[in-house]
């Protein structure tokens, strides 16, 4: 018995995975190597929260901190330069990541795998 495809809605929607972040670093980025072997650099991102209004809403700054990784060469490179405090922009896709803890115990992570970085602005120390 074949499938019928007439039973599809009428508009289907597009999977995506985009993410864009435009915020400052919260630390130097840092190399790592994973057990495996495979290179990495991971850093984060801090992002201004849009404000919401509210009645009654205090006027709390909001942020988000979120965990980043480049994995080419070109990108840990690139990313590898910046330091804490510069504003950048990054895209590419929120992925969990699993492995296995020292303890043996399974584990995993959310962060966005880069594809793409740029410095916005470099980070000026005050003199």
């Amino acid at each position: 018995m074949a499938l019928s495809t007439d039973l599809a809605p009428p508009t289907l929607a597009v999977h995506c995975n985009q993410v864009t972040l435009v915020g400052r670093l919260a630390a130097d980025p840092l190399e790592r190597t994973l057990p495996s072997g495979d290179l990495l650099v991971d850093f984060r991102v801090i992002v201004d929260r849009p404000q919401r209004r509210r009645t009654g809403d205090r006027s709390r700054a909001r942020i988000d901190t979120l965990d980043c990784v480049a994995w080419t060469s070109r990108l840990r490179r690139q990313v590898g330069a910046w330091d804490a405090g510069d504003v950048v922009e990054v895209t590419g896709s929120l992925r969990r990541r699993f492995w296995r803890a020292a303890s043996g115990a399974a584990a995993s992570r959310y962060e966005i795998e880069v594809d793409q970085a740029r410095k916005v602005r470099r980070v000026t120390m005050a003199q």
